[in-house]
């Protein structure tokens, strides 16, 4: 009896030696992405969006150079430093693609703008028919940032674009594809950008992801790069800002800075800020825009006084530049940029994505003409 059960435990163990070894889960970091994951640094390549070349930076992804640092107020000077309007392009076969990256600011969020507009890394991508549709954001629960941005995808190379966060600034920023699939980074393209400058609105605020700004959106319209220089609170035609901006070879200066101005300070700034822009590029188109109107303003007679005021400072200012025979000057009325309805704006101040879509229809005839050679 002995010898029947040791013979048939001999059996088994050799059975269960000769079957494969079966091979070991691929190990993984904390936030579920493979260890062999291939991680790409952008600033190996570039993104859209930074201007001023390679001149020196106090970090990477601020949108200004180090020397603005003391020339533009310090409110602007730290603003500046949010990513706002930057976008990182690749080409990959992957079917999976990750992402990581590390947050200047552990404020992530807003109480009327969530984190994946404020801090969120926005995908989109090319379809056959070489339009931008939008893929994945990411939602940032902390300042450090590990996780799948999409996965599943069609088989397939296809080329993407990552728009960076509208109000948190970048320390650092990694894609990931898996092992063997294959990657290209894209060199920020190299016509010449459609330049905004301006407010909080301009800045982002209130989109709901990066891509839904209306320089974003004008940006995939008109397929060429773009430069943020929004400013939050501080968009106020600053002669510092103006120089900044000459030293860029832009293809139109769309100035939208009334929301943060009096009008008496448009009366004051406009003028100068125009002919120091025409001073350095006498061929550059140069767009002024109305500041949107309050969505509330129809009952709320202060707010609409004040909208009509700093219109008519604007118009003023507009006509006498015409006077003087400035050419390439183009004009927004800003009575329906949120649209007529009251449903445009988070806090009937700054848009929500209806709001920045109706916008970016009200700029683009605009700025299509104003390119035109």
């Amino acid at each position: 009896m002995k010898s029947v059960l040791l013979f048939t435990l001999l059996a088994a163990f050799t059975a269960l030696s000769q079957q494969p070894a079966t091979k070991p889960a691929p190990s993984k970091s904390a936030g579920g992405i493979p260890a062999d994951t291939a991680w790409h640094d952008v600033t190996q390549w570039g993104v859209e969006g930074r201007g001023w070349g390679d001149q020196e930076r106090k970090r990477w992804f601020d949108r200004l150079p180090a020397k603005a640092d003391g020339k533009v107020t310090p409110a602007v000077w730290g603003l500046s430093r949010d990513s706002a309007g930057m976008m990182v392009r690749f080409k990959t076969d992957a079917k999976t693609i990750y992402t990581r990256y590390t947050l200047a600011k552990t404020n992530l969020a807003m109480p009327h703008m969530p984190a994946t507009g404020v801090s969120g890394l926005d995908l989109y991508a090319r379809d056959a028919q070489g339009k931008w549709r939008w893929v994945n954001v990411t939602r940032p629960a902390t300042a450090k940032v590990e996780t799948t941005l999409i996965s599943d995808l069609a088989p397939g190379e296809r080329e993407y674009a990552a728009y960076l966060p509208l109000y948190n600034g970048i320390e650092s920023l990694e894609i990931g594809v898996p092992a063997g699939a294959k990657f290209a980074g894209l060199a920020p393209r190299a016509e010449k950008p459609i330049v905004f400058y301006g407010t909080s609105i301009t800045h982002g605020a209130c989109a709901s992801r990066p891509g839904m700004v209306h320089t974003a959106i004008l940006g995939r319209r008109f397929d060429r790069p773009v430069i943020n220089l929004g400013f939050s609170g501080n968009g106020r035609m600053d002669p510092a800002v103006g120089e900044l901006l000459t030293e860029i070879d832009a293809a139109v200066y769309v100035i939208d800075c009334l929301p943060n101005m009096q009008p008496a300070d448009v009366t004051a700034k406009c003028i100068p800020l125009v002919k120091q822009l025409r001073a350095a590029r006498p061929n550059t188109p140069i767009v002024l825009v109305e500041d949107r109107r309050f969505t509330n303003d129809w009952i709320t007679p202060n707010k609409k006084k004040f909208h009509d005021d700093n219109h008519a400072a604007l118009k003023a200012a507009y006509e006498q530049l015409n006077k003087e025979g400035v050419t390439k000057l183009s004009y927004i009325p800003g009575d329906a940029l949120y649209g007529t309805d009251t449903e445009g704006a988070t806090d009937a101040s700054h848009a929500n994505d209806l709001g920045f879509m109706r916008q970016a229809d009200v700029f683009e005839p605009i700025i299509r003409a104003a390119l035109k050679p």
